[in-house]
């Protein structure tokens, strides 16, 4: 790898494994539907620059409709029951259990026949996953917070879907295009429920900062520096920063916010890491060469879970 390929795959496993810890930070002062709102208006704010630049802007006109599935699937319902999961549950039991997003993509892979059949040492790492999960539930999560676990579970459903409609009905499209305008539309959708829910207490400055933090880097920065590390490197090998995240994560909430690592996050960490490493691995391509030219990913759940979608790299999309 280059040192230029090191540099952005140190950058996105960091960027991509702090959100839940800003979240978390921002989810204390500010409802999650105004979290969401701000966060989607400022990526969209830095990614329309670069979209209008890029004229693409007509090539998602015929598959609109799918482009607001997939604005729906990969943001509008992820980022905010995230942000709900996070008044009940820690950044670090949240993150890993998104970690999950891979295994529920490689089931619905399967149950809609994209993929080659499960067996081997993918149905392994999706026994293994759905144990680290109920690891993690069993161990470290009190009744009340059965809800918040659903909501995250939801939102890792909605990861896993997202990717599938990019590969089977935006395959082509402009990813920059999608994405940018998935953000805009979100925008739009969450501004009057922002206003309706703003806050009548001025939020602190360390609010404002994790939620600004969470929009710029975290989204849209972290989305121009996964393309150019698939450009560096190749999709497959940008993959390996889908299972550093949770890891990140976890260190981030111990060392910031003192959330504890019990046993139940070290086993769930190393159950469903594991699990989605065997159930998403890929037969070596012939000749041992990877495959890293395929296009860029749109979609946010797959580069970062490395979901299978059909034809493509398991980067596409994030």
């Amino acid at each position: 790898m280059t040192r230029r390929g090191l540099l952005l795959f140190i950058l996105l496993s960091c960027v991509w494994g702090i959100p839940y810890l800003l979240i978390k930070v921002a989810v204390d002062e500010v409802s999650p539907s105004v979290i969401v709102a701000l966060r989607v208006g400022l990526a969209a704010a830095v990614l329309l620059p670069i979209a209008l630049r890029r004229r693409q802007w007509r090539s998602v006109v015929p598959v609109w409709p799918w482009v607001l599935l997939f604005a729906v699937t990969e943001i509008s319902g992820p980022f905010l029951l995230i942000s709900a999961a996070e008044q009940r549950l820690s950044s670090g039991l949240t993150a890993l259990l998104i970690a999950a997003t891979p295994i529920m993509a490689v089931i619905l892979a399967a149950l809609l026949r994209l993929n080659d059949p499960v067996s081997g040492a993918r149905a392994v790492g999706l026994a293994v996953g759905v144990i680290g999960v109920a690891a993690l539930v069993g161990l470290d999560v009190r009744g009340g917070d059965l809800l918040g676990v659903a909501a995250v579970l939801l939102a890792a459903l909605g990861y896993a879907i997202a990717p599938i409609i990019v590969a089977t009905r935006l395959r082509g499209v402009d990813s920059v295009t999608v994405i940018t305008l998935a953000l805009l539309l979100n925008t739009l959708g969450y501004a009057p429920v922002a206003w309706a829910q703003w806050p009548v207490v001025a939020p602190s400055a360390l609010a404002w900062a994790a939620i600004a933090i969470l929009g710029i880097v975290c989204t849209a920065v972290a989305f121009v520096a996964l393309f150019a590390l698939i450009d560096e490197v190749g999709a497959s090998r940008a993959n390996v920063i889908t299972f550093l995240n949770p890891a990140v994560a976890v260190i981030a909430g111990a060392l910031l916010l003192g959330e504890p690592i019990t046993l139940g996050v070290v086993i769930g960490f190393v159950l469903v890491v594991s699990g989605s490493v065997l159930a998403t691995r890929r037969p070596q391509p012939a000749g041992g060469r990877d495959d890293g030219g395929t296009s860029p990913p749109a979609s946010a759940a797959a580069d970062r879970a490395g979901t299978p979608a059909p034809g493509i790299d398991p980067v596409a999309p994030r």
